[in-house]
């Protein structure tokens, strides 16, 4: 009985995994396939995206409440909130309306966003009184759809969210044109600002008292 040379066995092996991967890449190459947008000679409208099923409708996007997805009640916009505006609310409408509203808007709403220090465009100030008296489902489909030089935020905010920004403009709105009779009944105000001015608070002679021992040594003297 004759013996293969180790020579042969491998020179065997080397064949039959040449040929093993050479059939693998053919079969993954030519999967039976379309790629986006490629014709189709099976179907008779030539179309190898097939359209969806009529009647059906994709998970989670079962659009129902025409109210909270679009901010209108036929072609009149939405006056009232569709849901409770509560602190967690207003904070995240915060959170969103700084980063993608006061590029523009400026952190007030006042319209003296980073943008118009660039020689952009100012937008109009949330505190006149056409946007004070708008109603909220206004400043909703703005952020939807876009305005003027302004564009839509639909693919960046959720629907969610724009509600709380919504919110929270109307919140920057109030704080801008409030007035005692707006503040809650056994509610202290005060008649002024508090005192900042650093010169008044401290003791020129006991700045230590105030901010520590230390302070007045990295902050320098405080002057009399």
């Amino acid at each position: 009985m004759k013996t293969l040379s180790w020579k042969r066995v491998g020179a065997i092996a080397l064949t039959l995994a040449t040929i093993a991967l050479v059939g693998c890449r053919q079969d993954m190459h030519n999967q039976p396939k379309y790629l986006p947008l490629r014709e189709s000679d099976f179907y008779a409208d030539k179309r190898s995206a097939r359209p969806i099923i009529e009647g059906t409708v994709a998970r989670g996007q079962l659009y129902e409440d025409s109210y909270y997805f679009t901010g209108k009640v036929g072609n009149n916009y939405a006056t009232e909130f569709p849901f409770p505006v509560t602190e967690p609310v207003l904070k995240r409408g915060q959170e969103r309306y700084n980063i993608y509203c006061s590029p523009c808007h400026s952190e007030l709403g006042d319209g003296n966003g980073m943008i118009v220090s660039r020689g952009l465009k100012k937008p109009p100030s949330y505190h006149t009184e056409r946007l004070r008296t708008a109603p909220v489902g206004h400043f909703f489909d703005v952020i939807t759809n876009g305005f003027g030089a302004m564009g839509d935020y639909a693919s960046q905010v959720s629907v969610q969210d724009r509600w709380a920004i919504v919110a929270y403009i109307r919140a920057l709105q109030l704080s801008q044109n409030a007035t005692r009779a707006d503040v809650p009944a056994g509610t202290q105000i005060a008649n002024q600002p508090p005192n900042t001015n650093v010169e008044e608070m401290v003791p020129a002679s006991q700045p230590e008292a105030q901010y520590g021992e230390g302070v007045a040594g990295k902050q320098g003297a405080v002057k009399k």
